[in-house]
Parts: structure tokens; sequence; C-alpha cells
């Protein structure tokens, strides 16, 4: 009997989750409480917009966070994020002045 591997197909990225994301996140370069986080991961869900209301950011799934995080003493936080819209690089969309840079895209085809 084969195994499932031989009969396995590589294809660049392509997964089940959509188009998966590695972000930074921090708050203007001081150390991040939990609670700033959890503010942050919220907004990363919901997709709102804090900078105007009337503005819509897309929404996305939290897949996990680096464990290199540590309240109230790192500075940035490492997201692993799952969707198919772009994260909101604008400081402060997420999160009172928290900033976002995309470290890495995993897209679909």
């Amino acid at each position: 009997m084969a195994s499932i591997t031989s009969y396995a197909k590589s294809r660049s990225g392509v997964n089940a989750l959509g188009k998966v994301q590695i972000v930074t996140v921090g708050v203007g370069g001081g150390a991040m409480s939990q609670a700033q986080l959890d503010g942050i991961i919220k907004g990363l869900t919901a997709g709102a917009s804090l900078q105007t209301e009337a503005a819509k950011t897309d929404a996305f799934t939290v897949l996990g966070i680096a464990n290199t995080f540590t309240a109230a003493s790192s500075t940035s936080a490492v997201i692993m994020i799952a969707g198919t819209g772009t994260p909101s690089v604008v400081t402060g969309d997420y999160f009172a002045s928290a900033t976002l840079a995309i470290t890495n895209t995993f897209a679909t085809q």
C-alpha cells in the first residue's frame, strides 16, 4: 500500500484558511499590557476602524500568538491571522496607538 505522501502534490500558497498572514503589533514602542493585546485582537476580529466609524477594516480570525510575548515586558507581539482581506497598517485602526506591520503572507490561489 502506498503512503499518502506518494500522491501529495505541492501547490504554492494553497490552504483551507484563506490568506494567512503573520503580523507584528505594538503600541508605540512601549511595553504592551495583556489588556492592550486583547484589545488589538478584538479589533482584528471585529474589523472596526477606531479612526473613523464610517470606515470598515477587514476582519480576521486569529490563529495564534507567538509564545515570545510577555505582558508588561514585550514591546510587540507576533500574531498569525487568516482572512480574505489585507490588514490595515494605519496606526490606531484596531486599538488606540496600536501599530501593525505585515511580516509575511501565505496567499491562496
